[in-house]
């Protein structure tokens, strides 16, 4: 990213006495597709909403492309939403629905016809103009509203969880078609969600909140495989966390006391001899064979639940702490699919674990 499209500096928005965005501060480049992910009430459709100036911040300032929009109004600025809720006019025929935005900007009726159809052929559906919402699917309609918002020609788009009433398997192919459109137009996708997985198939940068800050920020790789916190490591698919104190290090690692083991991880930060730290361990680097891993365990496999590609199973260990580990079910790999009860050993790599300290 040369010269950030947005800039979020300092901002806060306060609602009576509770701080639904902490003074946040983030750029954001032109032709990103930036993803705000956390769990309910932690800020992030707030941060949007700031974006969109449906809101308006109690502190600090937003640019887009140079301009402070302190003074400009959600009409003038250079963005659209895509609601969760599509917010189609029922009464209004598609193409109706794409145009509005142009009629009310008082584009000449040639123009709006030349541009609806460039939207109707852009979201695939050419031929669908005559029809109302409610003659069209889930997943045609959140392309109406797509194309509604792209109509106008934003510098930025802003998403706010318009998958979420989707099923599965709709999400998943709306899903591809969404960062297809992305890079086709190299326009700004900010995303809000608080589906892991969502964010970290579509984004090239995640923004995870808490408690309306900022939490960590990085690319899905390393929020994911460095989470900078317990609550993000946890919230961020799933993890083993295992509590203890640091006893010291040995090479590169940091040496871990838990459950009268010592664990060995990497650390992120210098962290003194005696203090409280807990150790991270995805599930799927958690492996029954014998590989010869630094990190070893005994215990009991106390629950097993075959999901299609993978099993998870749940494995009770010293001093009645629950492990998690997820087995590819590979053709020939029944070996290492031990059954419920069975007293296995489990372990994982040094390199696979990372010692946190809050």
């Amino acid at each position: 990213m040369t010269q950030p499209l947005i800039r979020i500096e300092g901002v806060s928005k306060t609602f009576g006495d509770t701080a639904a965005v902490d003074g946040v501060s983030l750029e954001i480049g032109a032709g990103e597709f930036f993803a705000l992910l956390g769990p309910s009430g932690c800020g992030k459709t707030t941060l949007l909403r700031l974006l969109a100036g449906l809101e308006t911040p109690t502190a600090g300032r937003i640019v887009i492309d140079g301009v402070d929009m302190a003074a400009v109004p959600p009409w003038r600025r250079p963005v659209n939403t895509v609601f969760q809720s599509y917010a189609l006019f029922p009464h209004m025929t598609v193409a109706g629905n794409i145009a509005f935005g142009l009629k009310q900007d008082g584009m000449a009726r040639t123009e709006i016809k030349a541009r609806v159809e460039e939207m109707l052929d852009l979201v695939q559906l050419r031929g669908y103009g005559g029809r109302k919402p409610n003659q069209l699917s889930g997943g045609q309609r959140q392309r109406v509203a797509l194309a509604r918002s792209l109509a106008k020609r934003p510098k930025a788009l802003l998403l706010d969880e318009p998958l979420a009433a989707l099923d599965r398997k709709l999400r998943d192919q709306m899903q591809v078609e969404l960062a297809a459109l992305q890079r086709r137009l190299g326009l700004a996708f900010i995303f809000v969600t608080h589906d892991q997985d969502e964010a970290m198939a579509l984004a090239s940068r995640i923004a995870v909140m808490r408690d309306g800050h900022i939490e960590q920020l990085g690319s899905p790789r390393a929020v994911y495989e460095t989470p900078s916190s317990r609550f993000v490591a946890d919230f961020l698919g799933r993890a083993n966390v295992l509590g203890g104190r640091v006893a010291g290090r040995d090479g590169a690692f940091l040496l871990l006391e838990a459950s009268g083991m010592t664990l060995r991880a990497l650390a992120p930060v210098d962290v003194s001899p005696g203090s409280e730290a807990w150790l991270a361990v995805r599930p799927e680097n958690v492996t029954f064979e014998d590989r010869g891993y630094a990190n070893r365990m005994s215990g009991t496999v106390s629950a097993v639940a075959y999901v299609g590609g993978v099993s998870n199973f749940e494995v009770e260990v010293a001093g009645g702490m629950k492990l998690r580990a997820t087995v590819s079910n590979r053709a020939g790999d029944a070996s290492v699919h031990p059954p419920l009860g069975a007293d296995v050993h489990v372990s994982w790599s040094a390199e696979a674990g990372v010692l946190l300290t809050r």
